[in-house]
């Protein structure tokens, strides 16, 4: 099945589509050399009392005469956090798909590649101004309430990152993975960076940028009423006449986010609404395994 925009806006709900995402995926990576990686052996560990003793390693008692147990990714109990933006921004869409339909559809797939190789996956929703939350767990069962969660999930409201960022430093125990997907169109100049910060208490947080082509090329030509979608503004104007100067913009805000988060140490990837959302997580899988 071609996992292209439109036939994903024909699944109904984020459940289908990420599914069907997660199989795209999956089908990638078993085409892959590096199929199996996730599951594959990690390190060695000094025996400790309630170790699996079928991991035990002979061969590194003979060597060193002591016992050591093998580990492997999947043991390593990983915790990871999707921080999905919800404001109403997410809800602009051009196309097939909206942003926040596209940052629902690759949580949802991330969450069932988490569960799968046992690792324990959480959310939370910035919506309403607030935080909603799913505890990260790694139980078959807790997939369906993380998805439940997310096909709930309706654009409203102001971003606010900080607030995001700060509820995020309080809950999450150091060393944890932190997903952000948002459109990161927050007013506060300090939003970014609150958010980057995380990487400074130990986190591994990756960021996905995500984009309406609309945003992207300024499509309009005729005078054109524009809505501030979090805010009561509202602009009429010829596009024809602002499109050099917004392109301009908008490209040094996407350029500043991208090098902000180079500058943090943190995987950042630029989603349009449009891509075929299983070649972006690859993508983005695929540099994970390159960096380890």
């Amino acid at each position: 099945m071609m996992l292209d925009s439109q036939t994903l806006a024909r699944l109904q709900g984020v459940k289908l589509r990420a599914r069907a995402v997660m199989e795209g995926v999956l089908s990638g990576l078993h085409k892959s050399p590096h199929q199996g990686q996730s599951v594959e052996f990690a390190e060695h560990k000094e025996y400790a009392p309630g170790d699996e003793l079928r991991h035990l390693d002979w061969k590194a008692y003979g060597k060193f005469d002591k016992y050591y147990v093998k580990r492997f990714e999947h043991e390593t109990n990983l915790r990871a956090v999707m921080v999905v933006d919800a404001s109403a921004s997410m809800g602009y869409r051009s196309g097939a798909l909206s942003k926040l339909e596209v940052a629902t559809t690759l949580a949802g797939a991330l969450c069932y590649l988490l569960v799968r190789q046992q690792d324990a996956a959480g959310l939370a929703v910035m919506t309403h101004g607030r935080i909603q939350d799913v505890p990260p767990r790694a139980s078959a069962g807790h997939l369906n309430v993380l998805l439940d969660a997310l096909e709930h999930t309706s654009p409203n409201g102001g971003t606010n990152l900080i607030s995001a960022a700060d509820h995020l430093a309080e809950v999450l125990p150091r060393r944890s993975s932190v997903v952000v997907l948002s459109d990161f169109l927050d007013e506060n100049q300090e939003a970014l960076k609150r958010i980057l910060a995380l990487r400074q208490r130990k986190n591994d947080v990756s960021v996905f940028h995500l984009v309406d082509p609309a945003e992207l090329t300024f499509p309009f030509d005729d005078p054109t009423l524009f809505l501030d979608m979090e805010g009561e503004g509202r602009i009429e104007v010829n596009p024809r006449e602002i499109k050099e100067s917004y392109l301009e913009e908008f490209g040094a805000f996407l350029a500043n986010v991208k090098s902000a988060c180079a500058e943090a140490d943190v995987d950042y990837e630029l989603v349009r609404t449009d891509e075929r959302l299983d070649d972006v997580l690859l993508r983005f899988l695929g540099k994970r395994g390159r960096r380890r």
